[in-house]
């Protein structure tokens, strides 16, 4: 009796030591499951207790779809405590003692566990204070069903070609959900060393991040798998999978031995992969000047996976529409995709694995960087791809959500889970990746390699912020070296991070917190008065005028360091400026004719000319388009577009840009300018404003008939031809261009002959498959093929085609598929709700299917993650008119409780906005200058 009292007053003293060294808020405002006061009150352990080492056994029963495990943490221990508090999310907790560095027991009892669900946390307490620089074990027993989604370790399944279904286990841990599979310090700056063993069946493999050491025969028929101690990570990064895939294997010229792994009846899909992978990893060991540090790295095709991929360190886990390609299948457009995403992963083992950020507000340190590399790798790599053309996209899809209130800073705070899984969007990949290549422009190839090799070097197995990215860009060098101008700083320079560029000493650190410490993206205005260049800034809002009351509290304060370029019609060459002012004038060497700002897209910014300016350019475009690059062609057109959105240029000037486009042969500004009229023919659809919707069709059709009569239904020319072919052919036969349905209906009709044995040609497959989804019998057909086809790619062209139909019933029986999960893969649920909502007849249903499902939906994809992110994107973004925004924000007011941290809600309703107002100023000006073309 009188142990247990000691035990209860230590327990009550060390509480309120926690709690009034290390937290804000008082104990009791915390309660464990048992009603117990929690030792710890934020979100974030304390970092007193740092894990060292994990020796980790796991064994996944695929049968009864369970797991149980131990793990043993070697942990230092930085203050004297009687706590320790660590991640947990849905394990049941047999066992937990504390060890000394002897492995001896520092209690005869097992410890009690203190369960904090909110924070997703756990306590031990210890009765004997564990001592500042000692070393103790931690020793748990766990186990869990295997989860039903996508996150922690969970079960997917298969079907063989016989139709029988077998099951796997695999992990997901990024960003939070390593606690769902064991016990673990989960956050990204307790970097440990992990060993791992883990138990299977006689017919199946397992696989970790490490290579197989040795395999244990044990009883009942059983293995135990060893696997060699991992180098030092984050628990994100740690992975294991039990499944009874077949691989294929090779070695990189540096010995790393790569392989992929996929179903056995998939395993001829895994050769381009395993030829990239090798490519790819020996490019960035020569570009990082660093040696990937494992001894392999496997790349493995997961049939239930949420998001494209995961990069794991040396075993990167996929999606497997983006591992898997079959040449008889897969259009170049496919290809692109498989090799951009294994350029990704890749670049992941070095900008996310070696060197981590230190937390979640500064994700984009991995993504932006990952998303990058995949360019600038494939490109060297594989530059017949043009994956150059794909790149301008990236940024306009950044601008897209930046350019809206709702968007965000680069470096954003993010506390919870929920918060988190937001990060992963289109500011930290995108517009991280946009900055990123206006970096790299700015210092030149070399200076940008260069810095970044060092900023590898510097934070190796280690964590980095913001600003250490900054720091590292800059390398000490002389004073005559900085004069001649260096990338460099010199010691005796005032400002320390000072680059010298066009002339001018700018500070990188300063500049470059412009772009990742406030949102938006900013808009030069620009005026020409003889040689005189009259540039401003502004920030770039699509729905606020200038003449609007808020429009100048949201201007406030916004003002960004722009490393301008320009041309003319006198210079060949580019010049270049900083503006870190609100306006500035430059001189002109002569009088031109014209002037183009941000050369080649390579900057992030929108340019806005005078009248002059425009028309100047558009008179150009039509008597010389080719004085422009083709990057410049298409960024003129794009920002054309997005000043109509904002109200800044009239439509009929816009359209009068991409007049030339009659005599444009390249893929890039051809499928910008037709787009856009796409959008906006779409948008006018929905609203079933017939005369300006058949006009548009018309005007569109005989304007570009020339480009699609010359498409050929074949595979044939350089990938930038057919993924133009893939883009024209697709929409020729969406507006009903007759010579264009009668040659996919009859392609259609001789692959039904053939039971679908024939190839048609892969850049076109889609769109006669979409054809074909218009009859009965042929979306009966399409149906029966997707349930029977052994390859995702060509199953996610029939699911396109067959959400293209016309008939409700159809597209409510596609959804109900998918909410079932078995025909139609949950992981599929997401795309295909947004693809039943962009169908004209489809976006009301999607919409209450959302409403109906709301509950279910969230369930299969947590809040903030991707697959949420999706659904609503997806289908709100499809309204245009003020009664459905109120439809729409009255939905999610219902449910506020549940959704008030999705910033994903203010950007689907910010775009509704945008779509009433595009509407309201531009839909007569449209129906005008139709009528004009037309008559």
């Amino acid at each position: 009796m009188m142990h247990l009292l000691f035990l209860i007053l230590l327990f009550l003293e060390s509480l309120c030591h926690i709690q009034s060294s290390e937290s804000n808020s008082p104990a009791g405002d915390n309660l464990a499951t048992d009603g117990l006061p929690f030792p710890w009150s934020k979100v974030r352990l304390p970092n007193y207790i740092v894990p060292v080492h994990y020796h980790l056994l796991i064994h996944p029963n695929l049968t009864t779809l369970s797991f149980s495990g131990s793990v043993k943490i070697e942990i230092d221990v930085k203050n004297n405590t009687n706590w320790v508090v660590l991640h947990s999310k849905n394990l049941k907790i047999y066992t937990a003692t504390v060890l000394d560095e002897h492995e001896v027991h520092l209690s005869d009892k097992t410890l009690s566990v203190l369960e904090y669900p909110l924070h997703e946390q756990i306590a031990i307490f210890s009765p004997k204070i564990l001592t500042s620089g000692e070393k103790y074990f931690l020793y748990l027993e766990f186990g869990a069903p295997l989860s039903d989604g996508f996150y922690g370790f969970y079960k997917s399944t298969y079907r063989t070609k016989s139709g029988e279904t077998r099951v796997l286990a695999s992990t997901h841990f990024e960003p939070t959900s390593a606690r769902m599979a064991l016990p673990c310090f989960d956050e990204p700056v307790f970097k440990a060393n992990y060993t791992v063993r883990i138990r299977r069946g006689p017919s199946h493999i397992a696989l970790s991040n490490m290579p197989l050491e040795q395999t244990v025969e044990i009883s009942n028929g059983l293995f135990e798998d060893h696997f060699e101690a991992s180098v030092k990570m984050s628990s994100y990064l740690l992975a294991f999978i039990v499944c009874d895939f077949m691989s294929v294997s090779g070695l990189t010229a540096t010995g790393i031995n790569i392989s992929i792994y996929a179903v056995p009846e998939k395993w001829h899909q895994t050769h381009y992969a395993l030829e990239a992978a090798l490519r790819l990893l020996e490019f960035y060991e020569q570009y990082f000047n660093i040696l990937y540090p494992l001894p392999k790295l496997d790349l493995i095709a997961i049939p239930d996976f949420q998001s494209g991929a995961m990069e794991n360190w040396g075993l990167t886990t996929y999606r497997e529409t983006s591992l898997l390609y079959d040449p008889d299948i897969s259009s170049a457009s496919d290809k692109l995709w498989v090799t951009m995403v294994i350029g990704h992963e890749l670049a992941h083992q070095w900008f996310g694995n070696l060197v981590t950020m230190d937390w979640w507000n500064d994700i984009w340190l991995n993504e932006g960087f990952a998303r990058y590399m995949e360019s600038v790798s494939v490109e060297a790599v594989y530059p017949e791809l043009k994956v150059e053309d794909h790149f301008l996209d990236t940024c306009f899809g950044a601008i897209g959500r930046d350019s809206l209130n709702s968007s965000r800073p680069i470096s954003s705070l993010a506390e919870n889970p929920t918060q988190i899984k937001e990060m992963f969007d289109t500011v930290s990949y995108e517009k991280g990746a946009c900055i990123l290549h206006m970096l790299r422009h700015f210092l030149t190839d070399e200076g940008f390699q260069s810095g970044i090799i060092r900023y590898l070097r510097r934070f190796s197995y280690s964590n980095a912020r913001n600003e250490d990215l900054w720091d590292s860009l800059i390398k000490t060098c002389s004073e005559e070296d900085f004069t001649a101008g260096e990338y460099c700083y010199s010691s005796t320079q005032a400002t320390k991070n000072a680059y010298r560029f066009a002339g001018e000493h700018v500070d990188l650190k300063k500049m470059m917190n412009t772009w990742t410490l406030q949102k938006g993206i900013p808009l030069i205005t620009v005026k020409r008065q003889g040689r005189k260049l009259h540039i401003g800034q502004e920030r770039f809002l699509k729905i606020v005028l200038p003449d609007d009351p808020s429009w100048h509290s949201l201007q406030q304060g916004y003002l960004w360091h722009i490393p301008l370029t320009y041309k003319t019609s006198h210079s060949d060459h580019e010049v270049k400026h900083i503006l870190d002012k609100k306006s500035d004038v430059l001189l002109l060497d002569k009088h031109v004719d014209w002037v183009k700002l941000n050369t080649d897209m390579n900057g992030y910014y929108i340019v806005h000319y005078d009248e002059e300016g425009w028309n100047a350019l558009t008179e150009l475009l039509k008597v010389n388009h080719t004085a422009l690059s083709f990057k410049d062609r298409a960024s003129l057109i794009h920002n054309a577009f997005q000043l109509v959105t904002a109200g800044r240029l009239s439509l009929d000037k816009a359209l009068d840009l991409i007049a030339y486009l009659k005599s444009e042969t390249h893929n890039v500004p051809l499928l910008q300018g037709l787009g856009y009229l796409q959008s906006f023919y779409k948008l006018i659809e929905k609203r079933k404003i017939a005369d300006v919707t058949l006009n548009l069709k018309m005007y569109i059709l005989q304007y570009f008939k020339d480009v699609i009569d010359k498409q050929s239904w074949s595979d044939d020319g350089m990938v930038s031809d057919r993924r133009l072919r893939e883009e024209v052919l697709s929409l020729a036969c969406d507006f009903d261009y007759t010579p264009c349905l009668e040659k996919a209906e009859r392609l259609f009709v001789s692959w039904v002959k053939s039971n679908g044995t024939i190839s048609l040609p892969t850049d076109v497959s889609e769109t006669v498959y979409m054809v074909g989804a218009q009859d009965d019998s042929g979306w009966v057909y399409l149906l029966k093929q997707y349930g029977v086809s052994m390859c995702e790619t060509e199953k996610s062209k029939f699911l396109s085609a067959l959400t293209s139909s016309k008939d409700t019933e159809k597209l409510s029986r596609l959804l109900q598929l998918g909410m079932e999960g078995t025909v139609i893969k949950t992981q599929n649920l997401p795309s295909l709700i947004y693809m039943v909502a962009r169908n004209p007849v489809g976006h009301f249903l999607a919409w209450d299917f959302v409403k109906k499902h709301w509950n279910e939906l969230v369930e299969k994809f947590p809040l903030g993650s991707f697959g949420i992110r999706e659904i609503i994107v997806g289908t709100v973004t499809q309204f245009s008119s003020a009664e459905e925004l109120r439809e729409v924000e009255s939905f999610f007011k219902s449910i506020q409780e549940q959704v008030s941290q999705l910033r994903v809600i203010q950007v689907a309703t910010e775009n509704v906005e945008k779509n009433i107002v595009w509407l309201k100023r531009n839909l007569e000006t449209m129906r005008t200058w139709l009528q004009g073309r037309l008559n």
